[in-house]
């Protein structure tokens, strides 16, 4: 046990020895209490080693959050609707500019970084957002695997920065990113301290850890938070299967794992597979928990007494999180490190300002366009604004958000908007989900004045959060029900029979079944929490100066019969991937103020050799009148052997490639993709992912395939069928190829 300072001559200082030389002898340096101070949220300084305090606990979900000023981009499932990973990279490099920025401005006024300023941020999250009831929905890229994949590693590419081109001993960051929660976490918020998610095989290695995988083993994700559940019995944050065998040894991640907060005291106090404290933080210990959010690391030192750990498995987890300090330049001198030189003048600059209304306006997602409502035509000579969403900027920032002067509601925007000569008026009309105290509404007389109401609706971070943040949730911030609050669908039913023309603003960030108010309005309008330039964009939407783009990232199903109990985590009947049944609005879908046409679709060769790739092309053609940008998706779908129908347990459709178009009117464009055998694979029922020789279907359209999606607006697809054959010498057609 080191309990005094090497007399050596300090290598942890010098940045052109090797990463791990630096580590070694940084913890040859330090006492066993001074590594226990390094291993929670909050890493004590150590002064006789120059090493100041620094904070773990950082959020940057969709800006740096709890840390002042900052651009707030749009909420996660805002950014998701985009379908866009260039802008996703971009939005995740400015927020690593404005945390590094933040960080150092902390470093010059007070010497040390304290709360929610340090450099490890804990974004993103990649759950699968698997129901939509559950109400930190809004933090993640939605329900499907693949797309939440290929956005979050976008992110975090662009967060962590482009350190593979420096010449330099290791890699720097310009932050670090954090993968979280794993695994097998979606609520609900009230039981998530002591749930035990019970998933298959099939399920975890098909929906739950993709996204997770892709993170570590592409992107390098320097972090993976672990889940306050059980899974399958074993607690996230102390489970041999998860952090040992999956992450660590199939994966081979090399980055440290932390805790959510206050998850080990769950081990002995709700999951009670411990008896107390130390035995609690040498179990996460022990099976790769290397950083804690919270106070039960501080029995490592009892733990150690009585024979639990060792100083070496101390070591073990301190030395992946020092690495990660290292990585930032936390002990370098500010000139070798290439991102301490970004000035503060980033924090909520012009250029971070257009990208969050570039984010904006890319998010917004029209559900519904009767006649063609919108845009508002250049007749309009008065208009009325009515909602608990209209003029509050909770219906900007979702959770987990910064702060910033430029914070446009959706009424201030339309206000920018609206030319001079048209007549606009502003009522509140009914509270967020209570009635009214006074009866009698000028909001429904005003609207049989006016030629078109916009009826600003939905939710509000108050309704559907984290547990503890939502505090109008009867449900520990998840919904029970995720139907519009009754006292809002009253008032569209009111302003529809005035003989006004309502269009419909939806602010959330979960799916919201509207059941008949759907058919009382000329137009919807899904905004989401659309960040700080959401009012002008929104308004920009609705009056034509910006063509509506955004596509859902998951499914509206029309009720919550449709869903299976919120417990459960198996996937049937969940998602486009499963549900059998129509739903309100289809995965994907997204209407916009042209037409679009699929067209040529074509596959080569059609008979593909078992690991080998596909070529897909297609074109795509603008058939109206106006530019707009078409999110061009394509789902692979297996077919069973002599049966038009999916393999059992197979999902119905997959997501395997997408692509943003941007067309003229008029204007017709090839588009190409090649589909790569992992994504022809099926995972089995022990969890491995296999490729079969057979026949598989390509549907390329606007959304996800079925006749809903057509029925309300979106493009026709188009199809092909091509067929996997056996590469192997013999031809044999049931020759197997699979990954573990």
């Amino acid at each position: 046990m080191a309990e005094t300072p090497s007399a050596a001559p300090p290598v942890y200082l010098d940045p052109d020895r090797p990463l791990d030389d630096r580590i070694a002898d940084l913890l040859a340096r330090m006492t066993l209490e001074e590594k226990i101070g390094q291993m929670t949220q909050r890493a004590a300084a150590i002064p006789r080693l120059g090493i100041p305090a620094t904070s773990f606990a950082n959020e940057a979900l969709h800006g740096v959050a709890r840390n002042g000023r900052a651009t707030v981009f749009p909420q996660v499932i805002g950014l998701a609707a985009t379908w866009d990973p260039d802008l996703i990279r971009r939005t995740g490099s400015a927020i690593g500019d404005e945390a590094r920025a933040k960080h150092h401005a902390a470093l010059r006024r007070h010497g040390e970084a304290g709360g929610y300023q340090g450099l490890t941020f804990w974004s993103p999250n990649v759950n699968i957002f698997r129901d939509p009831r559950w109400g930190r929905g809004q933090e993640t890229w939605g329900e499907d695997p693949f797309l939440t994949g290929e956005l979050a590693s976008a992110y975090v590419m662009g967060l962590q920065g482009d350190g593979d081109a420096q010449d330099v001993p290791h890699r720097y960051l310009k932050a670090a990113a954090c993968a979280k929660h794993f695994a097998v976490h979606s609520g609900p918020e009230a039981l998530r301290h002591s749930f035990d998610a019970v998933v298959s095989r099939r399920d975890l290695h098909a929906t739950y850890l993709p996204a997770f995988r892709k993170l570590v083993t592409e992107a390098r994700v320097e972090a993976v938070m672990a889940a306050y559940n059980r899974t399958n019995g074993e607690p996230c944050c102390a489970s041999p299967r998860l952090l040992e065998e999956i992450l660590r040894g199939e994966w081979g991640f090399a980055g440290h794992v932390v805790s959510d907060c206050g998850a080990l005291d769950d081990l002995h106090l709700h999951h009670r597979v411990t008896a107390d404290a130390a035995e609690s933080a040498a179990l996460a210990l022990r099976h790769g928990c290397d950083l804690e959010c919270g106070s039960t690391f501080a029995h490592l030192a009892e733990a150690i007494d009585r024979g639990l750990v060792t100083e070496a498995d101390v070591d073990r987890a301190l030395a992946r999180t020092l690495a990660t300090r290292f990585k930032l330049g936390m002990f370098d001198p500010p000139d070798r490190v290439p991102y301490a030189a970004i000035p503060p003048e980033v924090v909520g600059c012009q250029a971070h300002r257009d990208l969050a209304y570039e984010a904006a306006v890319k998010s917004v997602v029209l559900l519904k366009n009767a006649r063609g409502r919108l845009p508002l035509p250049p007749t309009l000579r008065s208009l009325q604004v009515v909602g608990p969403t209209a003029a509050t900027v909770d219906a900007l920032l979702g959770n987990y958000y910064g702060l910033n002067e430029h914070m446009t509601t959706l009424v201030e925007g339309i206000a920018g908007a609206i030319p001079e000569g048209v007549r606009l008026d502003y009522r509140p009309g009914c509270q967020l989900a209570a009635p009214n105290t006074n009866a009698h509404d000028s909001a429904v007389a005003n609207a049989a004045k006016c030629d078109v109401t916009i009826a600003c609706m939905g939710l509000l971070p108050l309704l559907e959060g984290e547990e503890g943040d939502a505090i109008l949730s009867g449900a520990g911030g998840d919904r029970v029900d995720i139907a519009l609050p009754a006292v809002q669908q009253a008032l569209i039913r009111d302003l529809a029979q005035s003989g006004s023309s309502v269009v419909l603003v939806l602010a959330g960030g979960s799916p919201i079944a509207l059941g008949e108010i759907a058919d009382l309005v000329d137009a919807i309008v899904f905004a989401w929490y659309p960040g700080q330039e959401g009012g002008r964009a929104v308004a920009d939407v609705l009056f034509g100066w910006a063509a509506p783009s955004g596509r859902l990232p998951v499914t509206f199903p029309r009720s919550v019969d449709q869903l299976p109990p919120f417990e459960d985590y198996a996937m049937r009947e969940r998602t486009y991937r499963y549900a059998t049944s129509e739903p309100l609005y289809p995965f994907g879908f997204g209407l916009s103020y042209t037409r679009f046409r699929y067209s040529d679709l074509a596959v080569a060769p059609s008979r593909v050799p078992a690991g080998e790739s596909c070529a897909v092309r297609l074109v795509v053609t603008n058939a109206g009148t106006v530019q707009g940008e078409e999110v061009v998706q394509l789902y692979l779908r297996a077919l069973a052997a002599g049966d038009p129908e999916k393999p059992a347990g197979a999902p119905q459709w997959s997501l395997v490639a997408f692509q943003r178009v941007a067309l003229a009117p008029g204007e017709s464009r090839e588009v190409a993709f090649s589909v790569t055998p992992d994504r022809m694979m099926l995972v089995d029922d022990d969890g491995r992912a296999v490729l079969d020789p057979g026949r598989f279907r390509l549907v390329a359209g606007g959304c996800s395939p079925g006749p809903r999606g057509p029925a309300l607006g979106a493009p026709e697809p188009v199809s092909a069928v091509f067929e996997v054959v056996s590469a192997g010498p013999s031809g044999c057609a049931g020759a197997r190829h699979s990954v573990p």
